[in-house]
C-alpha cells in the first residue's frame, strides 16, 4: 500500500497541513500511522475518507457532526443505517441552503443590473 506524507497528502487533497492536522486533533482521521521519525503517513484510504470529511465540511456539516460520523464508522457495520440517515438529512439541509443561496443571488443580480444601468446613465450624462 503507498503511503504519502503530510505536504504529499495536503497537496493532494489540495487544502493546507494545518488542516489535516486540525482534523487529526479533532479525531476526525482515525489510525493514522507514523514513520520511525514520527512523521504522519496517510495511506490512500484515508485520503479518500478525508475527501469525504472535506465535502462535509464544505457542505457546512458541524465538526460535531463529522464526529459523529467518523465514530460509528469506525463502530463498523451495525451503524450503517444511522449513516445513510445522517447522510439523508445531511443532503435536506444542504438543499435548502442551496435553495436559499440561489434566492440570494438573484436578489444580488437584481442589484448588479440596478447599478450597471445606473453607471451607464452617469457616464451618458457626462458627455
Amino acid at each position: 500500500m503507498k503511503y504519502y506524507s503530510i505536504s504529499e497528502a495536503a497537496a493532494k487533497l489540495n487544502i493546507p497541513e494545518s488542516t489535516l492536522r486540525y482534523y487529526e486533533k479533532k479525531e476526525l482521521i482515525p489510525l493514522i500511522e507514523r514513520d520511525e521519525a514520527g512523521r504522519r503517513l496517510y495511506s490512500e484510504d484515508q485520503i479518500t475518507f478525508i475527501g469525504i470529511i472535506i465535502y462535509l465540511k464544505n457542505t457546512h456539516m458541524p465538526i460535531s457532526g463529522i464526529k459523529q460520523y467518523v465514530d460509528w464508522v469506525i463502530e463498523g457495520v451495525s451503524t450503517t443505517e444511522l449513516r445513510l440517515e445522517m447522510m439523508k438529512n445531511h443532503k435536506q439541509a444542504v438543499l435548502a441552503e442551496i435553495s436559499l443561496m440561489t434566492e440570494a443571488l438573484k436578489g444580488i443580480e437584481v442589484k448588479i443590473t440596478r447599478y450597471t444601468k445606473y453607471t451607464q446613465e452617469r457616464k451618458e450624462e457626462q458627455i
